[in-house]
């Protein structure tokens, strides 16, 4: 009968997970996710392809593939114009692709284009807004700060 050393056996540990309990704000953030998954970005750009497969690629609307075609050429011409820096390949190919798609959907680029100057307006208003509260911030706690210095040093 051969007995093994101990030297090359391991004795037999008892091990237990214990899960820590969440916290009330971990379990809050749970549940709300669980609530907004429906309107997620995510879920809703999934059921937009699953529609858009299913409906323009099994029914396609007349003139849907030559459409297409133009639109995804201006996007390879853009690609080839924009050589060197990378803002470049980014504007060039979505512009070319955008004007390409405006000429054939005119009702949808005029409300895209509404919405994003409305959009890019209410941007500049805040940034303007901000940088103005920074801009007379500024020379206010400088003086605030001189007038306290002058009255410390006149105090006895």
């Amino acid at each position: 009968m051969k007995q093994c050393l101990s030297l090359y056996s391991s004795p037999a540990r008892e091990t237990k997970y214990v899960e820590n309990p969440q916290t009330q704000l971990e379990e809050g953030v749970s549940r709300l996710r669980h609530v907004m998954e429906p309107y997620t970005a995510c879920s809703l750009l999934t059921h937009f392809m699953k529609w858009a497969c299913y409906e323009f690629l099994q029914n396609p609307p007349a003139g849907f593939y030559p459409r297409l075609g133009v639109i995804g050429f201006a996007g390879i011409v853009g690609l080839f114009l924009a050589r060197g820096s990378r803002i470049k390949k980014l504007v060039y190919p979505t512009g070319l692709m955008g004007i390409g798609a405006s000429m054939y959907y005119p009702q949808q680029a005029v409300a895209i284009a509404k919405v994003a100057g409305t959009q890019l307006y209410d941007w500049s208003l805040q940034g303007y807004i901000a940088v103005e509260s920074l801009w007379k911030d500024n020379p206010k706690k400088k003086k605030s700060g001189e007038k306290s210095g002058k009255q410390t040093d006149v105090l006895p």
